[in-house]
């Protein structure tokens, strides 16, 4: 008796079907996606977000890797007494353009994801 070759019904060693076409598609698609995520990668690298608080008397720029670009004090509100107060804007304004800088990136992602893939951190 000759011997099955294969595991699959027929012998051989592939299944047989159209499953192959499907498989190509969504490697392609796998590929295509990869392709645009790491565009957009580059893409919000270069971008920034800008806040001001206390009226514009400290801005913040940053960067799309998380870095502060700029800050800008007003050297007229500069207190030796009241550094706490300083502190506070300067937190306000850098963490308020990091929020800034996280929605534009999150909106940018979810273009080439279509919204289902979410990026904590990116």
């Amino acid at each position: 008796m000759a011997r099955r070759q294969g595991g699959y019904p027929g012998g051989g060693g592939r299944p047989r079907g159209g499953g192959g076409n499907q498989m190509d598609q969504l490697m392609r698609q796998a590929q295509q996606m990869q392709e645009e995520l790491a565009k957009a990668q580059e893409e919000t690298a270069e971008m920034t977000a800008e806040s001001t608080a206390g009226g514009g008397v400290v801005r913040a720029l940053v960067g799309g890797n998380h870095q502060v670009l700029e800050l800008e004090i007003n050297p007229d509100v500069v207190d030796a007494e009241d550094v706490e107060m300083l502190q506070d804007l300067i937190s306000a304004a850098i963490n308020d353009a990091m929020r800034q800088l996280d929605e534009k990136v999150e909106a940018r992602m979810s273009q080439v994801t279509g919204g289902s893939i979410n990026f904590p951190g990116f």
